[in-house]
């Protein structure tokens, strides 16, 4: 017979899974190569109004990719090499037509780059360019 200290962590660790595992089970995978594909991106901005987590992925998500995005701009523009005639902006409508208009095939989504896509977007529309 079990002990009651034994089934504690035991339906601890049953609970865990079976709140985790629903999220898990739908999860889009990476590209082959390991990149936030745009599938997953889509996914996540599909499910940000019923699902925090999804919520929480995505502004960690478009945070990075915009704080490191600033900051090669900074850095590069530091050396009066590069120029943007605004500053760099990302929210999620921003980031959303950015994956429409740079894979407009919903069929190869779950193997296109997400970043690439949503970076030189952010650049175009912040107006930069290297400067001769």
């Amino acid at each position: 017979m079990r002990s009651f200290v034994h089934q504690i962590p035991v339906a601890a660790i049953g609970a865990t899974v079976a709140f985790a595992l629903p999220v898990a089970a739908v999860a889009l995978p990476s590209t082959a190569m390991g990149q936030v594909s745009v599938a997953q991106v889509m996914e996540m901005i599909a499910r940000v109004d019923s699902s925090p987590i999804a919520k929480q992925t995505l502004v960690a998500y478009v945070a990075g990719v915009g704080e490191a995005a600033g900051v090669i701009v900074d850095t590069i523009g530091g050396s009066h090499m590069v120029s943007c005639k605004t500053a760099l902006r990302l929210d999620t409508g921003s980031v959303r037509a950015a994956l429409e208009t740079g894979a407009p095939s919903r069929s190869n989504w779950s193997e296109t780059p997400a970043t690439p896509l949503i970076v030189a977007d952010m650049v175009k529309r912040a107006g930069c360019r290297i400067k001769d």
